[in-house]
């Protein structure tokens, strides 16, 4: 018989809930900090986990690559690169970027180095290559301070201050300059006998001090120690065309050309070659080579988007060698238009107007170049912007005088001022004190003395109410030679 159940009897109905006020405000938190997170997401304020860098971070070796892929395709340095963006990056660029990551590559300082002095071959003003050589100062003292026990860093170091001895306040600072590349390279060479470079860059010094002979030995013994380096070719190059050999140093600049075939300078230097060798021939077809050549070189730039003057330049002093001076002219102007305020870039033109016989747009640029000149006054700039060459004109400012502006000097006051001088616009008195720094500066040098002295005379004869007679002076070439003594 089944036991009853005795007792409370059991029910099933749910007990009642209490209510926790904190589980509610915790929801509610949680619930909050959804939404927040979720319009933070939607502002951009809050990025999800795991989604990757929007730069990737690049390590040293990678910009030195990209540096020497820059210098292969001859983009050393791009002076002026276009505007607006995106940038026009060039070696020098990828260099300082590698030495940003490891600052003590003693290696990449001293390539970057070399390449800020090849730099200069870009660059048209003595103020904008002074400025280059001096980085590349820094950079090869930076160098020799990390790694001073390295043949080829000291055989850069020599190089770099060989150039520089170029560029010097004097003839005693650049003696210092060249006996120090001296010790240099022979430090170089007693590191590492067999380093090409080191007997390279020796030849370069020994050049520059006018030791010939020694020079040309050691640029051979460079050359058959490594006849894969455009270094030791274009040194070699280089002793060729100071001793007169133009047609063999044309044949060492195109081996440097078969190895580093867009570095545009070495198609300047086979130019000027084949323009030595045609001087005395304005109907010599070695010009129209040589102008293949800087045709050449501006093409490569062109392709590069690096706006460098210099082939126009050369251009343009070769046509006017060969006595078509409008064509000059535009070359010359095309020249400008790249650097408007390049004081030197005026005085090359002002010399081509001289030829051309054009006086007046002579005396002009000539101005600019020695003086400086405002925005309003430069009629040479006004005259680029009706060509539509330049959107504006610009202020220049004037060069001192220096053995490599000297010619801008008596060139204008000396033979245009001169002879624009009449006895009712007299530009004699100006270019008397002009004259004047020239003899005081160069009293020691018998041809521009000669120069001073005819020029003076015509400003007797403008003075005595005679008519000056047309300008006879044969102008030299200016543009300095930028090589191993640039």
């Amino acid at each position: 018989m089944e036991k009853e159940l005795v007792g409370k009897r059991p029910h099933f109905r749910p007990a009642k809930s209490r209510f926790n006020i904190y589980r509610v405000m915790l929801l509610l938190g949680l619930i909050l900090a959804g939404l927040w997170l979720l319009l933070a997401a939607q502002r951009g304020q809050v990025k999800p986990l795991f989604q990757p860098t929007p730069t990737p971070t690049r390590i040293a070796s990678s910009y030195i690559l990209e540096a020497q892929a820059y210098f292969e395709a001859g983009k050393l340095y791009d002076p002026d690169p276009p505007k607006p963006t995106p940038p026009n990056p060039d070696a020098i660029d990828a260099y300082q970027k590698a030495l940003e990551i490891d600052p003590n590559d003693a290696q990449a300082w001293a390539e970057m180095a070399r390449i800020q002095t090849y730099a200069i071959n870009m660059l048209s003003s003595d103020a904008e290559r002074q400025t280059k050589l001096d980085e590349a100062l820094q950079s090869i003292n930076k160098a020799i301070e990390l790694n001073p026990d390295d043949s080829t860093t000291h055989a850069v170091r020599a190089f770099v201050l060989d150039w520089n001895a170029s560029y010097a306040r004097d003839e005693t600072e650049a003696a210092d300059l060249l006996k120090e590349a001296e010790g240099e390279a022979v430090r170089a060479y007693q590191l590492d006998p067999q380093n090409a470079l080191a007997l390279a860059f020796y030849a370069e010094v020994l050049l520059d001090q006018q030791k010939w002979l020694q020079a040309e030995q050691y640029a051979a013994q460079a050359v058959a120690l490594d006849p894969s380096s455009m270094d030791v070719h274009r040194v070699y190059a280089t002793v060729l065309e100071s001793l007169g050999q133009y047609n063999s140093a044309i044949k060492e600049y195109l081996q440097a050309i078969a190895i580093n075939p867009n570095l545009t300078f070495l198609y300047v230097y086979i130019g000027r070659n084949y323009a030595r060798l045609a001087s005395n021939n304005p109907t010599s077809p070695l010009f129209t080579t040589a102008l293949d050549y800087y045709a050449k070189a501006a093409d490569i730039n062109a392709q590069l988007g690096v706006t460098n003057p210099i082939p126009y330049i050369e251009i343009a002093k070769t046509y006017s060698q060969m006595g078509e001076f409008f064509i000059a002219s535009r070359n010359a102007e095309k020249a400008l238009s790249f650097d408007p305020t390049n004081a030197n870039t005026y005085g090359q033109l002002g010399i081509i107007y001289v030829r051309s016989r054009n006086y007046e747009g002579a005396m002009e640029a000539l101005r600019c170049s020695v003086r400086g000149c405002t925005a309003d006054e430069n009629e040479t700039a006004k005259n680029l912007v009706d060509q539509t060459l330049l959107p504006s004109s610009v202020s220049v400012e004037g060069l001192p005088l220096t053995n490599l502006t000297v010619a801008y000097y008596y060139v204008e006051y000396g033979t245009v001022l001169a002879f624009l001088s009449r006895p009712n616009q007299n530009n004699c008195p100006e270019a008397t004190g002009v004259l004047e720094q020239v003899r005081a500066q160069y009293s020691d040098d018998p041809i521009l003395m000669s120069i001073v002295a005819d020029s003076e005379g015509i400003c007797a004869r403008v003075g005595s109410g005679a008519p000056p007679p047309e300008p006879t002076v044969e102008m030299p070439e200016t543009t300095p030679t930028l090589g191993a003594s640039p």
